[in-house]
């Protein structure tokens, strides 16, 4: 079985001077959900990864399949899982890495504690909050084709978030111009992730000074309308409606953005 993972690691490793080949390894590895190794069963949100030293300093040990863990342990082991960008920060500023599946699949690979700090700190960039009135929308322009991919593969995991995107052209009052990607209907509270989630796709794009406005319309809004004309859609997909009578299970360690779990 071969992983996203394994995909991104392969083009890293196939072009070694490429940057924007390494960004895009890296926003794969914030965006998998791993399987840590523990040196104990979780209790509630606190986790007790083992350390493995290394000459290079202490790592965790994370896999993105369930075999691919078998296969290193041997025998059951205690886990978690967590995605790797909540990993990242909670690992960041202990100087602690991360060993990627190692030894068990063609994306082994040793993250040292200065790009775990690196990829903590990356993701932690809140996007600027800017005031602009467009005058008007016309197509997108000549976008790079890997942007477009990283914004697709964003907006993919972005399950319920808002019912749509909408990706235009827009010049403002000022004679400005640039690229504007509206949110339809967006869930209440999610405005914070989904700006994140275009920021993370310009930066880990490798795009040069690349830059990109969002805003967040109601279905009814004016400005829709003159948006669709022009613009290139997004489909987010949305949660399947659980059943009534299905029992809520307790949620897993770092599946609650507001609860993240403690390192022990």
């Amino acid at each position: 079985m071969t992983t996203p993972l394994d995909t991104a690691h392969a083009a890293m490793d196939a072009a070694p001077d490429d940057d924007a080949a390494r960004l895009r390894f890296f926003s794969c590895v914030a965006d998998t959900p791993l399987l840590i190794l523990l040196d104990g069963e979780a209790r509630g949100d606190t986790l007790e990864p083992r350390l493995f030293p290394l000459e290079s300093g202490p790592v965790v040990l994370a896999f993105d399949a369930d075999d691919r863990l078998a296969a290193f342990t041997g025998a059951p082991a205690p886990y978690a899982e967590l995605p790797g960008r909540v990993l990242a920060a909670m690992l960041a500023g202990q100087g602690i890495g991360l060993g990627l599946n190692l030894g068990v699949a063609p994306s082994s690979f040793l993250i040292g504690a200065d790009g775990i700090d690196w990829l903590a700190s990356t993701l932690a960039r809140d996007p600027d909050t800017v005031e602009a009135r467009p005058q008007a929308f016309h197509p997108p322009g000549d976008l790079p084709e890997r942007l477009l991919h990283a914004l697709d593969a964003k907006l993919a995991r972005a399950t319920g978030l808002a019912e749509a995107a909408l990706l235009a052209g827009v010049t403002y009052g000022a004679g400005r111009r640039g690229h504007l990607l509206a949110f339809v209907g967006a869930a209440a509270g999610a405005e914070a992730a989904l700006a994140r989630a275009v920021s993370e796709a310009l930066t880990f794009s490798g795009i040069d000074a690349g830059e990109m406005d969002v805003v967040f319309l109601a279905g009814d809004d004016p400005a829709l309308a003159a948006m669709c004309r022009v613009a290139l859609q997004f489909d987010l997909a949305q949660p399947p409606q659980p059943a009534a009578d299905r029992m809520s299970a307790p949620a897993a360690p770092g599946t609650d953005p507001q609860r993240p779990p403690r390192l022990r």
